[in-house]
C-alpha cells in the first residue's frame, strides 16, 4: 500500500487507539492487505488477523468477539476507502490484561465512532468531486460577472463598452463569435475568438437578425442547436454548419435584443453550463440597456455567488452555520466605527464574507469534531487561510479583499498563522475580521458547548488584547457593542441577566 494510503488509514487508527485506551492493542486490517495499520509491534494482532476468514463478514452491526490462537480478537467490519475495499477495525487486550465490561463497552463505542467516520469517507471523494465541479461553475459565473463589472465601471452604454463585454464573453466561454443583435435599431455588434476563420461572417451576422431572432423572440427562451440533424436547421441558419446558443435579452416584458454565441461545427457542443453563463451575460446586457438598475443587480448576483461558496463551507459543519454572515455584520460595523474609506469598506465586505471559504478543503472528521483537536487535526485547520487565498486570488475584483481573509488568524504578538505577522504588520482588514471572528466564536454555540454571554466574551477578549487582538480596534468594537445593544439582539447573543 502507498504511503499516502497508509497515512490516511493511520489517522483513523490513532483515533481508535486514543479512544480505546492503554489496555488494548488496536489496528486496522483487510483481507487483501493484511494488517494495514499496526497499533503495536508485538505481532499478536497480525497473528490473530491471519486466522480470520479470507473475506470480511457481511458487515454485521457492532463489535464482534473472534476467538483466535493468539487470544480473543475484537473486530468491527468497516469500509476502508484508502485500502480499496472492506476490512476490520481490530483490538486485542494486551498480554496478561483482562478488560472489564465497562472497558469493552467503551471499546465498542470507539469502534462504532471510527466505523461511522470511515463509512462517511467512502462517499467523501465523490461528494467533493461533485462539489468541486459545482464550485468551478460558480467561479466561472463569478469571474464573468467581475469581468462585466470591470468593463462597465464608466457606466457608459456606448458601442465600445458592449464590444468589450462581448469580447470577454467570447473568451470566457471559448466561443468563436459572441454577438449582440437588436434588429429594431439595425444594431449588430460582434466579437470574435476564432478557432479557425469564418469567411462568410458578415452573412452569418445578417442571418442572425432574421429567422433566428424571430424564433427566439417567439419562444422567449434560450435555444441551443448543436446537432447537424436538428430539425430547426430547416428554418434557422439553413446550410450554415455552426453550433448556436441564442439567449433573449429582456427589458421588462419586451425582448428587443438577443445574445448569440456561435461555434464551428467541429468544436465541443454547447453545454448546460454554457447555456447558464450565456443567460448570465444576456441578463447583464439587459442591465446595461437599463442603466439605473445595473449596479444593484450585479451586486445582488455577486452576493449570491459569495453566498453559494459560504453555503458550501457551512453545509459541512451545521454548528457554524451563519458564522460568515455574523462575522461580516460585525466587521462592517467595526469598519464603520473606524471610518474606513469606501474602497476599504468594499474590500472588508468581501473579505469578511469569504474569510473561511478555505475550510471547504478540510476533512469533515476534523472540521466537525466535537472537543479538542489533536496536533495533526489542528494542522489541517491552520491550512484554511492559505486555502482561502488560493481560491480568491483568481478573481481580480477580490484582490483587495484577499489579505483580510488570508491573515485573519494572525495574532497581534506574532504567534498566529499562516505567516506569524505581528502588530500593524498584520493588514488592517485582517485585524478587523479577527476581532469579529473571535467574538462570534466565543458567543456562538458548538456541538460540545453553549455559546458564552456577551459579558464573558468581553472578559476573554480583553484578556487577549495586545496578544491576540489589536487593542485599539478592540476598544472601538466594545464601544460599538455598548452603544448599540440592538446589534447583540440581532445576533442572538445572550447577556448575563438572561441566565438569571
Amino acid at each position: 500500500m502507498s504511503d499516502a494510503r497508509t497515512a490516511g488509514v493511520a489517522r483513523y487508527g490513532r483515533w481508535l487507539q486514543h479512544s480505546a485506551g492503554e489496555r488494548f492493542t488496536v489496528g486496522i486490517g483487510s483481507p487483501e492487505a493484511g494488517l494495514v495499520w499496526p497499533g503495536s509491534s508485538d505481532g499478536r494482532l497480525a497473528e490473530a488477523l491471519a486466522s480470520l476468514s479470507a473475506a470480511p463478514p457481511a458487515r454485521p452491526p457492532g463489535m464482534q468477539r473472534q476467538p483466535t490462537p493468539a487470544g480473543d480478537l475484537f473486530t468491527r467490519s468497516v469500509a476502508l476507502p484508502e485500502a480499496g475495499g472492506d476490512g476490520w477495525l481490530l483490538a486485542m487486550a494486551k498480554a496478561g490484561e483482562a478488560p472489564t465490561d465497562i472497558e469493552l463497552d467503551a471499546l465498542s463505542d470507539a469502534m462504532d465512532d471510527v466505523a461511522a467516520a470511515l463509512d462517511d469517507a467512502t462517499h467523501l471523494n465523490a461528494e467533493m468531486d461533485q462539489l468541486a465541479g459545482e464550485l468551478a461553475e460558480r467561479y466561472e459565473e463569478l469571474h464573468l460577472v467581475y469581468e462585466i463589472d470591470r468593463h462597465l465601471a464608466n457606466q457608459d452604454l456606448g458601442t465600445e463598452v458592449l464590444q468589450d463585454l462581448l469580447q470577454s464573453c467570447a473568451e470566457q466561454l471559448n466561443a468563436d463569435v459572441a454577438c449582440f443583435v437588436r434588429p429594431a435599431d439595425n444594431v449588430t455588434i460582434a466579437a470574435t475568438n476564432l478557432s479557425k476563420p469564418i469567411h462568410n461572417l458578415d452573412l452569418v451576422l445578417v442571418e442572425m437578425r432574421g429567422d433566428l431572432f424571430r424564433f427566439v423572440a417567439s419562444s422567449r427562451t434560450t435555444i441551443v442547436i448543436n446537432d447537424r440533424p436538428d430539425p430547426r436547421r430547416a428554418y434557422i441558419f439553413t446550410d450554415m454548419p455552426y453550433k448556436v446558443l441564442a439567449c433573449p435579452v429582456f427589458q421588462g416584458l419586451d425582448m428587443p435584443a438577443m445574445l448569440v454565441l456561435l461555434n464551428h461545427d467541429d468544436k465541443t457542443d454547447f453545454s448546460n453550463s454554457d447555456r447558464r453563463l450565456g443567460e448570465v451575460m444576456a441578463h447583464q446586457i439587459a442591465n446595461v440597456m437599463h442603466m439605473q438598475g445595473m449596479f444593484a443587480e450585479m451586486r445582488r448576483f455577486t452576493e449570491q455567488m459569495a453566498a453559494a461558496l459560504i453555503e458550501a463551507v457551512e453545509a459541512k459543519d451545521p454548528y457554524t452555520r451563519g458564522h460568515s454572515e455574523r462575522v461580516h455584520l460585525l466587521s462592517m460595523r467595526l469598519g464603520q466605527g473606524l471610518r474606513l474609506r469606501s474602497e476599504e469598506m468594499e474590500n472588508l465586505h468581501w473579505g469578511s464574507l469569504l474569510h473561511d471559504v478555505g475550510k471547504i478543503g478540510i476533512p469533515d472528521a476534523v472540521l466537525c469534531k466535537p472537543g479538542r483537536l489533536t496536533a495533526d487535526e489542528y494542522t489541517f485547520i491552520k491550512v484554511h487561510p492559505e486555502r482561502s487565498y488560493e481560491i480568491l486570488r483568481h478573481v481580480d475584483r477580490l484582490k483587495g479583499a484577499i489579505d483580510g481573509a488570508r491573515h485573519h488568524q494572525e495574532k497581534f504578538d506574532g504567534t498566529g498563522y499562516p505567516h506569524g505577522l505581528r502588530g500593524t504588520n498584520i493588514p488592517l482588514l485582517a485585524r478587523v475580521i479577527a476581532v469579529a471572528d473571535t467574538y462570534d466564536s466565543i458567543t456562538s454555540s458548538r456541538a460540545y458547548r453553549a455559546g458564552s454571554t456577551h459579558e464573558a466574551a468581553v472578559k476573554e477578549m480583553t484578556r487577549v488584547s495586545g496578544t491576540q487582538l489589536d487593542p485599539e480596534l478592540l476598544d472601538v468594537f466594545l464601544r460599538i457593542c455598548d452603544d448599540d445593544p440592538a446589534l447583540l439582539m440581532r445576533l442572538g447573543v445572550r447577556r448575563e441577566w438572561d441566565d438569571q
